[in-house]
């Protein structure tokens, strides 16, 4: 399968790529709009606080997408099942006659550290144009992030003490 020219001696849907990047620009670019209709206003700083909140939301939220079990039919158009990972997740990769633009999707919904960039902006977005609901959703993650470390703790702990 060709998926776009050569880059740095391998074969990458350079395609898919651009199309993915326009994607992020336009969603970026139609943030702003919205948020300038709505007259909101971009905050002076973020407090400790608050990064503390969306470093850990954006976390748990790219986790969840590209890893949740629940979530596997968002991404089955896209990829294809490894098999489990732990504690609810799973190990997808790129389906192998994936499209340029398939391809590209499906890394972006396999990579937690590409996926956190998309989450962070969509979060971030939220904050200026929304506040209260973005804190909600912020905080939301956050607790179950918190709540997912304490259940591994937890059975760390378990295991520990039975062995």
């Amino acid at each position: 399968m060709s998926t776009g020219r050569s880059f740095n001696g391998s074969d990458k849907p350079l395609a898919g790529y651009v199309r993915a990047l326009a994607t992020y620009a336009a969603a970026v670019a139609g943030a702003v709009g919205v948020g300038r209709l709505r007259g909101a206003r971009l905050p002076d700083r973020f407090t400790l606080a608050e990064t503390v909140l969306l470093v850990v939301a954006t976390h748990r939220g790219s986790r969840m997408l590209t890893k949740d079990a629940v979530l596997s039919p968002l991404r089955a158009p896209f990829t294809r099942h490894e098999g489990p990972a732990g504690a609810g997740e799973v190990n997808e990769v790129v389906a192998p006659t994936a499209s340029a633009h398939v391809h590209a999707v499906g890394e972006l919904l396999t990579c937690p550290f590409c996926a956190a960039v998309w989450t962070a902006t969509a979060l971030l977005a939220c904050h200026v144009v929304a506040p209260r609901p973005a804190r909600l959703v912020t905080t939301g993650l956050t607790v179950v992030a918190g709540a997912d470390a304490l259940h591994l703790l937890y059975d760390a702990l378990k295991e520990h003490v039975e062995s």
